[in-house]
């Protein structure tokens, strides 16, 4: 006996099922808002339970989906739009777990498994290597605050008394104590007060501003004012940050700390489908994270609303300005339906704060906290820098025999995509497996080489320095600069990517006679970090306008100051992990001056009452 399956054609069908129509709808759907999300195919698509020949996928597979979950950004909703998902079989979709309470009814897959999956890959390279945050190195790290009333540190996540689910998904983060940067911002945070936090990355910062968000929330009753499907999304928590990378990187960590919360983070960068980010949406945001150009973009076409914004945070602000974001973030802070200052709470973290940004936040912040932290690897046993003098036609030859003789993962940065092309061609040819990541890349191709560099498939990655700020790289044991950048922050952020999180780390830079302008910043931050100064580095330097004047950069060890206390007499200091330190870094010192109180006993130094 034959039937005409849904694909077309006769099939024989065994005795037992002739009672059945082959490709028969499914069972329908469970009543409430979460069904018929699959697209055009809506629950089972068009071929239902995938029928004998070319079946939709099942569970929101729709015409082509692949039986996706909703809490996955990557996958479902009808991509592709054709071809019915894996066909025959539509048992495809993934299990999700839905969560009740708050108001919310939202399926969730688990963050933590895709990371355990990447998690056994990198222990198979690097052994019984401890991939954490080394906190007995972070412990030495100076923190200096300066503001009015500021709240006191804690030692340890208990003493926080954060939500119970919170506390399991750190356990699962496997954080056993806090970093210095969160040990002050979570608390200045939860305190309501707005911060900006100079810390780089690598100390922890992502945490230290998603944890007093979502704690936040969820302690204060946060209701969604946006229903689910609905066109608009009103998120009450934005995070800005300048590059597609970094937001899926906050993303990620923030899925993590928001499992089986109740809350849903969503992010929307360029460079990516705008139609997949715009269901995403749909799907119900409380927490927003976003590139400026893309949420611009979004807010213009009327599908993002910002009058319900409760927290508002800058990730590399000073990154974003550098890379000509400011109107657009004037345009979404101050122009749009944004609460105004005083009725949300802002939180800014960058790796430096001059002066420019500083003021730019006084038009953001109200009588905020401003919290700096010692550059991570500023001390000698964490990072080795060496500076080797190379002419231009000597670098390849010399890099070819650098990598050839360091293990682990090495980044090589180049100020050029033409030219991070073309090393990498000279190292693959040289059998030394390489990849290279730069703006012109698609997400695609960015995403790919990542991955295959974190696993050590290709454990030389040659990078502009988009791959330079805000991505979260472990196990960088190598840093090298074949190419100097022109600005010395913009190395130090570079070498930044290894000696994270405290573990040790080794940067080298090839210095041609072009660089002799960054000569005289090099030496600074050499001696600033106990390094040893080649002669002839301060030979160059010495032919440099100014040397031996106090250096125009500001902030020593710490990555900018609070220029409010152009106007005071400094602030109190925190110095290290045992709360005491000498005399602090602020100029107040610890209860130095008649201003008492405040933390360390410093308070204000010298009495001058702060003006903001």
């Amino acid at each position: 006996m034959a039937f005409q399956g849904p694909g077309g054609g006769g099939q024989y069908v065994p005795p037992h099922l002739r009672g059945m129509a082959m490709g028969a709808p499914p069972p329908p759907p469970p009543p409430g808002p979460d069904r018929d999300r699959g697209g055009r195919g809506g629950y089972g698509g068009g071929g239902g339970y995938g029928g004998p020949r070319g079946g939709g996928g099942a569970y929101g597979g729709g015409r082509g989906g692949y039986g996706g979950s909703f809490g996955d950004r990557r996958a479902g909703f009808g991509q592709p739009r054709e071809g019915g998902g894996p066909g025959g079989s539509g048992n495809g979709a993934k299990r999700v777990k839905y969560l009740g309470g708050m108001g919310f009814n939202r399926p969730y897959d688990d963050p933590f498994k895709k990371a355990e999956q990447e998690k056994a890959e990198i222990d198979a390279l690097y052994g019984a290597e401890n991939t954490g945050i080394n906190f007995d190195a972070y412990e030495e790290i100076p923190v200096e605050t300066s503001g009015k009333d500021v709240p006191q540190p804690v030692h340890s996540f208990e003493e926080l008394n954060l939500p119970q689910c919170m506390m399991d998904n750190i356990k699962r983060c496997k954080f056993t104590k806090p970093t210095p940067v969160q040990k002050h911002s979570i608390t200045i945070g939860l305190a309501g007060r707005d911060l900006m936090a100079c810390a780089q990355t690598g100390s922890g910062k992502t945490a230290a501003f998603c944890f007093p968000i979502i704690a936040s929330m969820l302690l204060k009753g946060y209701q969604p004012a946006a229903g689910r499907n609905s066109r608009k999304a009103l998120p009450g928590a934005l995070v800005l940050a300048p590059t597609r990378e970094l937001t899926s990187q906050i993303y990620d960590e923030a899925r993590k700390f928001t499992y089986m919360t109740g809350l849903r983070p969503v992010v929307i960068y360029g460079g990516a489908p705008a139609p997949n980010q715009l269901r995403d949406l749909e799907r119900g945001c409380d927490i927003l994270v976003a590139t400026p150009g893309r949420l611009s973009d979004f807010i213009e076409r009327g599908r993002v609303g910002l009058s319900s914004i409760l927290f508002l945070c800058l990730d590399e602000a000073d990154r974003m300005l550098d890379m000509g974001f400011e109107p657009q973030i004037r345009r979404i802070v101050e122009q749009e339906d944004m609460p105004p200052v005083g009725q949300r709470q802002t939180l800014m973290f960058s790796a430096t704060f001059p002066k420019e940004i500083q003021r730019l936040a006084a038009d953001f912040l109200s009588n905020y906290v401003f919290l700096t932290v010692g550059r991570v690897g500023s001390s000698t046993d964490l990072i080795v820098q060496h500076i080797e003098y190379v002419s231009s036609d000597e670098k390849q030859n010399t890099l070819l025999d650098l990598i050839s003789t360091v293990e682990g993962l090495t980044l090589v940065f180049v100020e050029t995509k033409r030219g991070a092309d073309e090393l990498e061609r000279i190292l693959t040819r040289n059998q030394l497996p390489a990849t290279s990541i730069h703006g012109d890349r698609s997400q695609e191709q960015r995403e790919m080489a990542l991955r295959s560099f974190k696993s050590g498939k290709t454990p030389v990655m040659v990078a502009t320095d988009v791959a330079a700020r805000g991505l979260d790289i472990p196990h960088v044991t190598h840093v090298i600069n074949y190419d100097l950048p022109k600005d010395i922050d913009d190395y130090v952020h570079r070498i930044g990517r290894t000696g994270r999180a405290g573990h040790k780390g080794l940067a080298t830079a090839f210095f041609t006679d072009a660089d002799a302008p960054l000569a005289r910043s090099l030496v600074e931050v050499l001696t600033e970090t106990n390094q040893a100064v080649p002669g002839w580095l301060q030979n160059y330097a010495a032919r440099t306008p100014g040397y031996g004047q106090k250096s125009r950069r500001g902030g020593g060890r710490f990555g900018g100051r609070d220029f409010r206390k152009d106007n005071y007499g400094g602030g109190g200091g925190y110095g290290g992990g045992d709360n005491r330190g000498g005399g602090g870094y602020g100029g107040g010192g610890y209860g130095s001056g008649s201003g008492g109180g405040g933390y360390g006993g410093g308070g204000y130094g010298g009495g001058c009452e702060l003006l903001v």
